[in-house]
């Protein structure tokens, strides 16, 4: 009788140490229903995009030199004008002033020979000399302008040309790359610098053009997963009236609305576009949709935690389809009203 009165209270002692199964059990399961796409919202589409700047430039040299100063890097933001790069231009300048000093000599040979026709008309006019006299100090007159303007030229050219080795900013912008270093050799169209202008970007998405013809421009939405989860609407759209023949997509353009801020050329972007016209095989009501954070994941199953009538999970396998939005398509595997555990962590531990 003693054996058996310590054998109980060990046993109800022990139970009384294990309440977190008997709460697992007993605490109601968060769920949501299996939906359809009607019950949900209107039917879209998703078609992965690119942020593009609208005004990117790659700067490169016109002329050939050593690279002698380089005064921005990667990341830095300029104003328009600012000087980035130098090319070491010694011998532009010296080229320069062998012009420069060209002209003069060529100006002070003109201003003799402007003199000297005048003389020579005067005397002409007191039949001092003959015509041909006149005529030869007319032409040498004439040949001296004419050597005075070539010169003038090839100096502009000259000068014009040193300016090449200086590197100034287009606009203002933020430098995005630079691939040389200080004291490399710059040649003629090679890349220096790439520069765009944070202040106008865009979303570039290929599509098929009648997803965007044959739907509403305000059912067009766009969403930057590494910048912000929720969806936006762009401040113009546009698509390019050329089809790529390999792909039959053309591009659209998205203009990103002015209050977006770090947004970058590069960064990944989904657009969202009406499912009218993209070639649905099923009706909307066929079309079942959960959570994306109700889905379990292990190895190579998918499936989703089913709870029944008395509350209780099961794990059932599914094949899933599209994902939109937070929301993934069931294509099979459970059936419109079914009850799917919110926490699949939670509906795990309830045994």
């Amino acid at each position: 009788m003693l054996k058996t009165s310590l054998l109980t209270a060990l046993l109800l002692t022990g139970l009384s140490g294990i309440p977190s199964v008997w709460a697992a059990d007993v605490a109601p399961l968060a769920t949501v229903a299996v939906q359809s796409s009607g019950a949900a919202g209107s039917e879209r589409v998703s078609f992965d995009g690119v942020v593009e700047a609208v005004r990117q430039s790659t700067l490169s040299a016109q002329v050939a030199g050593a690279i002698v100063a380089l005064n921005v890097k990667a990341g830095d933001r300029v104003r328009l004008g600012q000087e980035l790069l130098r090319i070491d231009a010694r011998a532009a300048s010296q080229n320069t002033a062998a012009t420069v000093a060209q002209v003069e000599a060529a100006r002070a040979t003109l201003n003799v020979s402007s003199k000297e026709y005048e003389r020579q008309k005067q005397l002409f006019q007191k039949q001092y000399i003959s015509q041909s006299a006149l005529d030869r100090a007319q032409a040498q007159f004439q040949a001296s302008q004419a050597q005075m303007q070539a010169l003038q030229a090839q100096s502009d050219a000259a000068h014009t040309q040193s300016r090449f080795f200086v590197i100034n900013a287009p606009y203002a912008g933020i430098v995005s790359d630079v691939p040389v270093a200080l004291g490399d050799m710059a040649m003629p169209g090679a890349p220096l610098l790439t520069l765009y202008d944070p202040a106008a970007l865009r979303v570039s998405a290929p599509v098929p053009p009648s997803t965007v013809t044959s739907g509403p421009a305000e059912a067009i939405q766009f969403e930057i997963p590494g910048l912000a989860q929720a969806l936006m609407a762009p401040k113009s759209a546009a698509l390019l009236p050329q089809v790529d023949a390999a792909t039959h997509t053309a591009q659209l353009r998205l203009a990103l609305p002015d209050n977006l801020k770090g947004a970058t050329p590069g960064m990944f972007a989904r657009v969202w576009l009406a499912a009218s016209g993209v070639g649905k095989t099923t009706t909307d009501s066929e079309r079942l949709y959960v959570p994306t954070s109700a889905v379990v994941r292990r190895a190579e199953m998918t499936g989703l935690y089913i709870v029944n009538d008395k509350g209780r999970p099961m794990l059932r396998q599914v094949r899933l389809g599209r994902v939109a939005g937070e929301r993934v398509e069931v294509l099979s595997g459970v059936e419109k009203g079914e009850k799917v555990a919110a926490d699949p962590q939670a509906a795990a531990k309830v045994r």
